[in-house]
């Protein structure tokens, strides 16, 4: 955890900074100015890594309305139902989940506040770095021209995720002046596309490739990933087809040409590496937000967005959730009986305590001082109901999050052995991009290459990720050929193996079946919905933004 401990370090240089600041009269200061800071390294390093904090908040499933649930809760697999009392929330879940949003979503706004948020901590500085002398802000030349190379990139990156929403969307590159507001317009998809791959193209050779120094940073590695992703995703976003160079991306980071933050990057050798609580080991994790609870008290947020009321009794852990969000009715029986996704990263019926394993686990509403069964449905079973939709879930419905574990502070009993606290509880980095995600999407553009059949290379790459949810008594049996793996089956076995990441809701529109496909109580919705609106409170803040088609 070493270079976890430097980043965050950094950060509280910044924060511990600023709160001297308050104290030195009797004025109050809510920034730094410019001309007192950036006088030293650690000054310029902590305003690289400010960003990086503030994307915890949008980038991942934080608590906030950020990226993360518009780009999963308005897909196939996850949904937050009302489950008796709670999760109604006017409607918001619901509206994702059918496909009804307005412009008026308050969810929406925030989201696009947060990540523009995000650009403002890039550009601000890049605009301040790059007008410094290197000998006052005591690096080299080399550091500044990685420093500001890895900001741009980083604000690239905001860019990418803001066009795969939005799509229409103004660029701005400037800090904001106070008193002088920006009121940019409305730059094309096609153009915001472009922007983003010319600044990763500049960019990327002048940041380091990526190494434990870089860890939770956006390097080399982490620049070819979003180029990946950039030209997977080409023919949706501009209407032209990058298939060969989405193929050459990937080949970059395939073939350890882009580093590794533990050695040569290669595909972990099983499915839990990449998600425990000290998954800063693993050799495929690409580029990840990174939480250091032990040292820095900065926990990954998503426990409230998945556990439920007495998770903690469960795992015996600290936190609980707020009985949020699961899966729908289907996906999970989709996973084989010998997948060990299913049973690793799936969380399903009778719960026992952490503390003694035998102990069942009470639920807290409708099964208050009963055992608490999470099942495969969402419906109120407890009145013999059969009704299943957005409405009628208890607080036991549908099967939960379990990918990412937190660990253990208390002792307890895992598998009738008695364990220790766990010295990494609560660590977790949440993976933005990993090595299995690269070799599916070479893996894809392979097929779309082929008119949609599976090529030798693209069947082997999806079974080298496969096999692992595999024993090899069994392997032989499970692994795919050309004639099995069709462009549906490839969906499906992104399906199962992204679950939770962030990239349901582009798979699906990539593949035809985000606004014309049914799914549990989900019917099709207007093929405008393949883009949220520009939300209504930034088009009274800035009329010369343009909204999106299908919206008023």
């Amino acid at each position: 955890m070493k270079n976890k401990s430097i980043l965050y370090s950094s950060l509280l240089l910044l924060f511990g900074t600023m709160t001297a600041c308050t104290k030195l009269d009797e004025n109050s200061y809510d920034q730094i100015p410019a001309d007192k800071f950036y006088t030293s390294r650690i000054e310029v390093q902590s305003a690289v890594l400010r960003p990086y904090t503030h994307a915890n908040a949008w980038v991942t499933p934080s608590g906030q309305d950020g990226w993360w649930r518009p780009a999963e809760l308005s897909a196939d697999q996850l949904a937050w139902p009302t489950k008796g009392p709670h999760g109604e929330d006017s409607g918001k879940w619901k509206r994702l989940h059918y496909h009804t949003w307005t412009v008026d979503e308050e969810g929406l706004n925030n989201a696009w506040k947060l990540m523009y948020g995000g650009i403002g901590y890039c550009n601000d500085p890049i605009a301040n770095i790059s007008s410094r002398e290197i000998s006052a802000m005591g690096i080299t030349q080399e550091e500044k021209d990685a420093f500001l190379a890895e900001l741009k990139l980083l604000r690239a990156f905001h860019y990418l995720k803001l066009m795969d929403l939005f799509g229409n969307i103004p660029i701005v590159t400037e800090p904001a002046e106070p008193g002088n507001p920006i009121y940019p317009v409305t730059t094309n998809r096609k153009e915001v596309f472009a922007f983003v791959e010319k600044e990763i193209l500049e960019n990327i050779a002048k940041v380091p490739v990526l190494s434990r120094a870089m860890l939770g940073r956006m390097s080399q590695a982490g620049a070819y990933a979003m180029l990946v992703e950039l030209y997977l995703n080409a023919e949706v976003w501009t209407g032209t087809a990058r298939w060969d160079d989405c193929i050459a991306a990937a080949d970059k980071l395939i073939n350890n040409q882009a580093g590794g933050q533990n050695g040569a990057m290669a595909l972990d050798p099983n499915i839990t590496d990449q998600f425990k609580n000290s998954n800063d080991l693993s050799k495929e994790v690409i580029f990840s937000i990174a939480y250091d609870f032990t040292r820095a008290k900065f926990e990954p947020a998503w426990a409230s967005e998945f556990y439920h009321f007495a998770q903690r009794d469960i795992y015996g852990g600290g936190r609980n959730g707020n009985d949020g969000v699961v899966l729908i009715p289907g996906p999970y029986s989709t996973y084989e009986d010998e997948d060990r996704r299913r049973a690793e990263w799936l969380l399903i019926g009778p719960q026992l305590k952490f503390s003694d394993g035998v102990t069942p686990v009470q639920g807290t509403v409708e099964y208050e001082r009963q055992p608490l069964v999470f099942v495969d449905n969402i419906r109120k079973n407890k009145s013999g109901s059969t009704v299943s939709n957005m409405s009628e879930g208890e607080e036991n419905s549908g099967v939960r999050f379990n990918k990412y574990k937190l660990g253990n502070q208390i002792p307890g009993v895992v598998n009738g052995q008695s364990v220790l606290p766990d010295p990494n509880y609560n660590n977790n980095d949440w993976n933005i991009y990993r090595l299995t995600w690269i070799y599916f999407a070479k893996a894809e553009a392979l097929m779309r290459k082929n008119g949609g059949a599976a090529t030798g290379d693209a069947v082997a790459l999806i079974n080298e990720c496969k096999k692992r949810a595999y024993s090899a008594a069994v392997w032989a049996d499970k692994a795919y050929t050309p004639a099995t793996l069709t462009m549906d089956e490839l969906l499906a076995e992104r399906g199962r193996e992204f679950i939770f990441e962030g990239f349901r809701r582009d798979d699906l529109i990539r593949f035809g079946k985000f606004t014309t496909a049914s799914w549990w109580d989900h019917q099709p919705s207007q093929a405008t919905r393949s883009l949220f609106p520009i939300p209504q409170q930034q088009k009274d803040l800035n009329p010369k933004l343009d909204q999106n088609d299908g919206y008023n």
